[in-house]
């Protein structure tokens, strides 16, 4: 069924960020994003110039019409326009109904212009939120605005400790735990761009999106950060400001999170004679690497649909026996997925590591003793790299 996400926000004309930027972040993704508008604002790469709240009760009933007909399976919420509704919409989502879908809030003060889009009032009422929240994803300014890491984890909720506001040219984002301290984190080189309008929206609408999916909230959270990466990457460069982020152009297929399944990799014993005999079965190859005089040999075929398979002549066997079966899972975000199943029980072989083939890469075996690999192939990957 595909996953309903109900996004409690701000418009924001320029179509960088609120509403406009979560719509586009969930379709992407392949949710449905359903809203509840909080405000108007006439804005655009420079600044704000006007902001016009929308009645509480009108928010409420964007809410109930929704939530009656189609259903929820996350909330995301982030400009919320007043201390009014604020307090309105945590009683709303806290009836029985609502209670029990993931909330992602995601507390904005401050466009990226500078213009202020929470009063005093208003920032206060978060409190209300936070209780209700599954995780709160303030950047540093707002985390410092609601009493810093303590004072969020006191309501219970996780909390995603964003560092795109801090310096330095690596970004590191921290998830904590009450009463668990850091929990995971995910550093990346800064993306130095002008137009990163709408970066905090489309995460938490990215994470939103994964927890109605039925992710867990770390997987989650990776592919979101992937996602609002590649946003950057592919901004359109549009305005005479902070324009609007890429969100239009990311792929699916360069944010898998974990499992996708890649390829299975089956053993030969002569490269010439195997790579003959997959041709004639129909199969078209797209990687021809037979290793020096004839020690040692990858090959990869692709059928009709797109699936990959490949053959491996192991040189490091040494007496032409042929090596084992391996499955490949690939992972946009290996070290989160493996940190993750690791917390679990899962036990590994070999935990990520840098290949020489350019693959960071995982070994495992299931309960019976076959051959895993969990891969990350490169980090923000279009296509598969055998088709470039």
């Amino acid at each position: 069924m595909t996953a309903r996400i109900l996004i409690i926000a701000g418009s924001d004309s320029g179509g960088g960020a609120g509403i406009q930027a979560d719509i586009k972040t969930v379709t992407m993704l392949g949710g449905h994003a359903m809203t509840a508008i909080t405000a108007i604002t006439a804005q655009n790469t420079l600044g704000v110039q006007g902001i016009h709240a929308v009645p509480t009760e009108m928010v409420l009933a964007q809410i109930d019409s929704v939530a009656s007909d189609i259903g929820v399976d996350a909330v995301k919420i982030g400009m919320i326009g007043s201390a009014e509704t604020a307090a309105a919409v945590a009683d709303r989502l806290s009836r029985p109904d609502l209670a029990q879908v993931a909330l992602v809030f995601d507390p904005v003060m401050v466009a990226t212009s500078g213009s202020v889009l929470a009063d005093a009032a208003t920032i206060d009422a978060f409190r209300a939120l936070l209780d209700r929240a599954m995780v709160a994803t303030p950047n540093l300014p707002e985390l410092d605005a609601l009493g810093g890491e303590e004072a969020v984890l006191a309501h219970g909720c996780s909390l995603l400790v964003k560092g795109g506001h801090a310096e330095g040219e690596t970004v590191i984002d921290r998830l904590l735990e009450t009463g668990e301290g850091e929990v995971a984190r995910w550093e990346a080189p800064r993306i130095d761009t002008l137009h990163s309008h709408g970066t905090g929206c489309t995460l938490a609408s990215a994470i939103a999106t994964g927890l109605a999916q039925g992710m867990p909230l770390e997987p989650a959270i990776a592919r979101a950060r992937d996602f609002v990466r590649l946003s950057l990457l592919d901004a359109p460069g549009l305005g005479a400001g902070h324009g609007p982020m890429g969100q239009q152009y990311v792929r699916n297929d360069g944010l898998f999170t974990g499992p996708a399944l890649n390829q299975i990799t089956l053993p030969a014993n002569d490269y010439v004679v195997s790579v003959a005999f997959y041709k004639q079965m129909g199969l078209k190859q797209i990687v021809d690497s037979p290793g020096a005089e004839g020690i040692g040999g990858y090959a990869r075929f692709e059928a009709a649909n797109g699936v990959t398979l490949s053959i491996h002549v192991d040189e490091n066997v040494g007496d032409g026996t042929a090596g084992g079966i391996t499955t490949y899972l690939e992972s946009g975000a290996l070290d989160a997925w493996v940190a993750y199943l690791a917390r679990r029980g899962v036990r590994f072989e070999q935990m990520p590591k840098d290949e020489e083939w350019g693959w960071r890469e995982a070994r495992l075996a299931d309960p019976a003793g076959n051959r895993l690999c969990l891969y990350q192939a490169a980090e923000y990957r279009r296509y598969p790299p055998w088709r470039v």
